[in-house]
């Protein structure tokens, strides 16, 4: 499930601006697919950073991640050159600076339980390698 719906990226950036970069046909009306197609695309790429510390998917939606998935994904829907803009460069990059942060622990999601710290249940031990056979 996306971390954001057709309405908050409309919100986000207005519709002339969708509509320069998700009406294929050009006939005024938001292509459906290529906004959920750029939504679930953010999407998964903020998975690639969150799931570093947290289990996947997350038990809630944190409204943290509403504005980078807005942004990833109009960066995306830009990506002709085109109608790429400083602007979408720049709020692209901020998402991913925030999303890195998460990935180290340096930012909360502002989730009400905290990053999933369980063990596997095994231990793991190391040692140095054998340098002699048996001994007789």
């Amino acid at each position: 499930m996306p971390y954001a719906t057709r309405e908050e990226l409309i919100k986000r950036w207005g519709m002339d601006a969708l509509l320069v970069v998700a009406d294929d046909d050009q006939d005024g009306v938001l292509d459906d697919d290529v906004v959920d197609e750029a939504l679930a695309g953010a999407s998964a790429e903020i998975d690639a950073y969150v799931g570093v510390l947290h289990r996947l998917p997350l038990a809630e939606q944190p409204a943290t991640l509403i504005q980078p998935c807005c942004d990833i994904a109009m960066y995306r829907l830009s990506s002709d050159g085109a109608s790429s803009t400083e602007e979408k460069r720049k709020r692209y990059e901020d998402a991913v600076g925030y999303l890195r942060r998460v990935a180290e622990g340096k930012a909360s999601l502002g989730l009400a339980t905290p990053p999933d710290q369980e063990s596997s249940g095994f231990a793991y031990f190391e040692a140095e390698p054998k340098r002699f056979g048996k001994l007789l």
